[in-house]
């Protein structure tokens, strides 16, 4: 039998609060959030919506990243893993909590869409523009006529 572990988890959602970056006693920067994800289910023959809260953790590069561009209410697409981890509180009781460590981080929401109020946040972040690009250094791409030319 082979062993197969797999974790990998894609995630679209809203932040439920502002992000805060937070560093570490040995100086690693993380943050902390949680993201609200929209679920349909049924009762009886009619369509409801609920959501899920799913708590996220940034670390280093990452983490300074949602902290700068993204704030409560802003979309966000995440790509992680899901981590456990147990720890007893002050009271002695065991306490457990799952998490997504973010690996990748991308925006949802279109430049207007923020500017404009499309979403709930109306944040800007500092120096975001497109990059720029020149027809002059834009690479020059080859027509090909026929199909029977190409190397794949």
């Amino acid at each position: 039998m082979a062993n197969f572990n797999f974790n990998k988890v894609i995630l679209g959602g809203r932040l439920t609060q502002d992000p805060e970056l937070r560093t570490t006693s040995s100086g690693a920067q993380y943050v902390t959030f949680s993201i609200a994800v929209n679920r349909p289910y049924s009762k009886g023959e009619d369509q409801q919506q609920t959501a899920d809260f799913i708590n996220i953790v940034a670390w280093r590069q990452r983490a300074e990243f949602i902290s700068r561009y993204f704030r409560k209410g802003s979309s966000i697409c995440i790509v992680g893993s899901i981590q456990s981890r147990s720890w007893t509180d002050q009271q002695g009781n065991k306490r457990y909590a799952t998490d997504v460590v973010a690996e990748e981080v991308s925006f949802v929401d279109s430049k207007n869409e923020s500017i404009q109020g499309g979403g709930t946040s109306s944040y800007v972040p500092d120096n975001y523009a497109a990059p720029a690009f020149s027809t002059d250094s834009a690479p020059k791409f080859e027509d090909v006529s026929d199909d029977e030319e190409l190397p794949f």
